[in-house]
């Protein structure tokens, strides 16, 4: 079928559950006293990694998975120190949520750990991380390039903290909060823009925006969190995927079930809606502090380019740029990015990957610092593209979708990389595509 015919339709309640409220869900459940209950875990690869993690260091859960292929799992905790030494290194595979965020955690434990990754995850920047749990009086060891393998001498007589984060991360932010949680006093950490918050709604921690837009948490340090039940929402950044999908498509009319809203994740909907969407948000309604709801696509397409800039709205959409890119592109042969050389050190050097492939399928593309700029379209290659996806999930979905579109013979060079985050990818494009 070509792109002129392509037609996507479908209402979809089979996304993948948030990854980014699967990691913190289990992570919170091993240090809340008592048995706490997920309903709709992710089966992405990173977060079972996750969850393998936390069973090398004592943890007792249990995962079932039901005939409609959703996951539950139960986790059981004696509480904040309740942790045991792990007899191997812990295996943090490519999840970069995993190894940060877990790092908090071990820093307050009274024994020594080693967290490796794969290639990629080696390669990715560990002392934002190292610093401040340094600083709450862990020992903290790196390699001579500040990465992984990450040595921790943890203590249980944590300091307190008040933290100004150079960076907008929330992984940097969760790790010092889990760390917090263990500290005899009140902790503080201050972005220079708000990331994604899903940590603080689920401790319930007090936040607040400065006068100079800054974000602040705040942590009370000892106060062991509640075991409890949680159930977890699609995810919005896989959301993002089948929405470029269906804009690109000549017909489509979509409904995406119960993706999480929070606005830290969602902003990319605004984009859109800007640039021609017809987006709408029906049945909305709120869990655990998350507003949660059903995104309704009407028939339409970009009618302008996407302009990318800002560092309050680039920690907001940093995983959705790949595919925004990708869309606004081969929507209206533009695109800018700018503010955004965190995306440097994700799972690949993500400018890089988008410059290097989007100049293979003939788009004239100038590469800075921090973004890039789509200047228009050269030429359409005649011969068979080779997409090198850096093994790269967010890389290889968006020009998985690209090959749909760009009037090229595509083929990624791998595709076993999607499993980190969306499973049932490839199964789910093909379920909404009719004639």
């Amino acid at each position: 079928m070509s792109a002129t015919t392509l037609s996507v339709r479908g209402v979809l309640d089979t996304l993948p559950p948030d990854k980014s409220i699967s990691h913190r869900a289990a992570l919170i459940a091993a240090l809340a006293r008592g048995t706490s209950h997920i309903e709709n875990f992710s089966a992405g690869f990173d977060n079972q990694t996750t969850l393998h993690a936390l069973r090398q260091v004592g943890v007792e859960f249990e995962q079932t998975i039901h005939p409609d292929g959703r996951r539950s799992v139960v986790i059981r905790s004696n509480g904040l120190w309740s942790l045991k030494p792990p007899s191997a290194p812990i295996e943090c595979n490519n999840s970069g949520s995993t190894m940060r965020m877990l790092s908090g955690i071990l820093a307050a434990q009274p024994f020594s750990s080693t967290l490796l990754g794969d290639a990629s995850l080696m390669r990715r920047p560990m002392r934002r991380i190292a610093e401040p749990l340094s600083k709450m009086g862990a020992k903290i060891e790196l390699s001579a390039a500040d990465t992984a393998p990450i040595h921790i001498h943890g203590s249980k007589t944590l300091q307190p903290i008040s933290y100004a984060s150079p960076i907008a991360s929330a992984q940097v932010k969760s790790a010092i909060i889990l760390a917090a949680l263990h500290a005899d006093g009140i902790s503080e950490v201050i972005e220079p823009a708000r990331s994604r918050n899903h940590t603080e709604l689920m401790l319930g921690l007090e936040t607040e925006t400065l006068s100079d837009g800054r974000y602040k948490v705040k942590i009370k340090g000892q106060m062991e969190p509640l075991a409890q039940d949680y159930v977890i929402p699609a995810d919005p950044s896989a959301a993002c995927f089948i929405i470029a999908f269906a804009l690109l498509a000549s017909r489509s009319e979509l409904v995406l079930k119960n993706v999480c809203l929070n606005p830290t994740r969602v902003a990319y909907l605004d984009l859109l809606r800007a640039a021609g969407a017809a987006l709408t948000i029906e049945n909305l309604h709120y869990s655990g502090g998350e507003p949660i709801g059903d995104i309704v696509l009407s028939n339409s397409s970009l009618s302008s380019p996407l302009n990318i800039s800002g560092e309050p709205l680039v920690a907001c959409i940093i995983d959705e740029i790949p595919m925004l890119a990708v869309l606004s592109a081969l929507a209206t042969e533009r695109f800018s990015l700018s503010d955004a050389k965190e995306l440097r050190t994700k799972e690949s050097d993500r400018i890089a990957a988008l410059v290097l492939n989007l100049r293979a399928l003939g788009f004239a593309c100038e590469e800075y610092a921090d973004g890039f700029r789509v200047l228009g379209r050269e030429k359409i290659p005649t011969t068979k593209v080779r997409i090198d996806t850096f093994h790269d999930h967010r890389i290889a979905m968006s020009f998985h979708i690209a090959s749909y579109f760009s009037g090229a013979d595509l083929a990624l060079s791998e595709q076993s990389s999607v499993s980190v985050s969306f499973p049932n990818f490839f199964q789910t494009l093909q379920m909404l595509i009719h004639s």
